[in-house]
């Protein structure tokens, strides 16, 4: 896997290009997105926290730690390609901050969306099958354990991938705007270990589990006609739906063109392909907690309250002759 080498030698992501994204694009497009996912990334996550029964809620706890995930990017990845972009160089030339940036945005990433992957499976057991996590115990097993393994999981390998002494890495072409292949992913059964398992297949679960969900929900809901019932899944199914259109329009275009390149695509559609989804995959970051608040009414609602007394404040204040307005 990842065979890519021919095309980060030909500069496919550099901003010369006469295709693709320009770093000036990229730069207004990303600092806007950035500011404004930021703030509603802590918004969501004040809520998650301190709302006791939204925290306690079993569905919110894998949302919650991919917000904290996508918020540590926002905060650390975001920033350095918007300087990169910016001033032509990088904010450090040092070895050790280039393995830090790249393990940041290739590692994190992944890391969530192994995470959501899992939540669309785990969907179906809190919905269908609750009794499977309905003591301490079987929560231990059934949940806590499998979130913890796949953080534990992702973040040991790609420890090893970037910070091991295997080889030496170069990292032009990701300077250049494009994607950091790591040395040990030339040509090797780890490469081709990296683009099944941490790339297709996550979005290939992505994708049949929320489709197996929704068909699920509709069939139990014609089957038992229980209005009660129903509206106590589709809080849940509509929150999951919604943030797998979110990976599937920006995440698996990406994916699919990797995948395409390094099975037979021609370089020359895989130049184009690529400038164009780097550019979009990290829309998943900066949209979802927008998708959050749009898929959860309790959000939906404190933000209206939020504006409306915002908006209450403004039009009663005091005038010059002691009226109000």
């Amino acid at each position: 896997m990842w065979n890519l080498n021919n095309i980060t030698r030909n500069g496919y992501f550099n901003s010369s290009s006469n295709y693709g994204i320009t770093p000036c694009v990229r730069f207004w497009s990303y600092l806007f997105l950035n500011i404004a996912s930021i703030l509603c990334s802590l918004f969501v996550l004040y809520y998650l926290l301190f709302d006791r029964r939204l925290r306690h809620a079993l569905h919110n706890h894998i949302i919650i730690i991919i917000l904290f995930i996508g918020l540590i990017y926002e905060l650390t990845d975001i920033p350095w390609i918007l300087y990169n972009d910016r001033f032509g160089v990088s904010l450090s030339s040092a070895r050790a901050f280039y393995l830090i940036w790249v393990f940041i945005d290739y590692a994190f990433y992944s890391t969530q969306i192994a995470l959501f992957a899992w939540a669309t499976m785990e969907r179906h057991i809190l919905i269908f099958h609750y009794k499977w996590v309905s003591t301490r115990k079987k929560r231990l097993f059934v949940h806590y354990i499998p979130i913890a393994t796949i953080v534990i999981y992702c973040f040991v390998y790609y420890c090893l991938v970037y910070f091991g002494p295997f080889c030496e890495n170069s990292f032009d072409s990701f300077i250049a705007g494009g994607v950091y292949i790591p040395c040990v992913f030339n040509g090797t059964f780890l490469g081709t270990w990296d683009l099944i398992f941490q790339q297709v297949i996550p979005t290939f679960i992505i994708v049949i589990f929320s489709l197996a969900l929704l068909l699920r929900v509709l069939w139990q809901k014609r089957k038992l006609n229980q209005p009660i019932q129903w509206n106590r899944y589709r809080k849940m199914t509509i929150q999951l739906l919604s943030i797998s259109i979110l990976y599937l329009l920006f995440n698996s275009p990406w994916t699919l063109v990797i995948f395409a390149y390094q099975y037979g695509l021609s370089e020359s559609v895989a130049n184009i392909a690529m400038s164009y989804t780097i550019y979009f995959y990290y829309y998943v970051i900066f949209l979802l907690p927008f998708v959050c608040i749009g898929s959860l009414p309790e959000l939906r609602i404190k933000c209206k309250q939020k504006f409306s007394c915002c908006f209450r404040r403004r039009q009663i204040r005091p005038t010059q002759n002691g009226g109000i307005h």
